[in-house]
């Protein structure tokens, strides 16, 4: 099994690409998706890691209609503050969050993450663009199925991990830091209007 992984500035391009991910074959219980919910664009009454990890079934409410998004909870990731998750990753970064000590939390999504074979630059950058508003699609192929995936990533209008790592670059970023603040709505927007197509 192979990971791949992309980062989506809108979530509509993320759902897209879960629905095209499932619809090649890929099992929704080998696909995971966390998205920012500062805003509150995402409304649930469900609970954190419980929602994140077995599918406490919002989906409706963030528009997926059936498969992992029909699993969507509401969770928080140090530093990034408010997610919507679903799948495998957000129940691995809540347990590891969930059973950290003081300063080792970062391990929840950056761990997470690199355990499943992303490596640690794009994780760190993974990481801050869903601090900064994105939403993360990352999902366990079998290595016949990786190049397809990683298509249907791009093809659903994916970051390049590269290219924004320059970006935050220039603006003084190194890497994910969870004891920062979380970005609030307002920040949030800002961000979504400076990479909207």
């Amino acid at each position: 099994m192979k990971t791949v992984t992309g980062l989506f500035d809108d979530y509509s391009d993320a759902s897209t690409a879960v629905s095209a991910l499932e619809a090649s074959g890929v099992p929704s219980s080998d696909i995971s998706i966390v998205s920012n919910n500062a805003d509150g664009r995402h409304r649930t009454e469900t609970n954190a890691a419980e929602g994140a990890g077995t599918g406490a079934g919002i989906g409706a409410a963030v528009g997926g209609v059936g498969g992992l998004l029909t699993g969507l909870g509401i969770m928080a990731i140090p530093g990034v503050g408010p997610v919507v998750a679903a799948g495998w990753l957000a129940a691995t970064a809540a347990g590891a969050v969930a059973g950290a000590v003081a300063g080792g939390a970062a391990g929840g999504l950056i761990g997470a993450l690199t355990e499943s074979g992303v490596p640690e630059a794009h994780a760190h950058v993974y990481a801050e663009g869903v601090r900064r508003g994105g939403t993360l699609v990352t999902a366990k192929v079998d290595d016949s199925l990786r190049a397809e995936a990683e298509a249907i990533l791009r093809k659903s209008n994916w970051v390049d991990p590269d290219q924004r790592r320059a970006v935050y670059a220039e603006q003084g970023w190194s890497e994910f830091d969870d004891t920062l603040d979380p970005y609030g709505p307002a920040e949030i927007e800002q961000e979504r209007l400076r990479y909207r197509r």
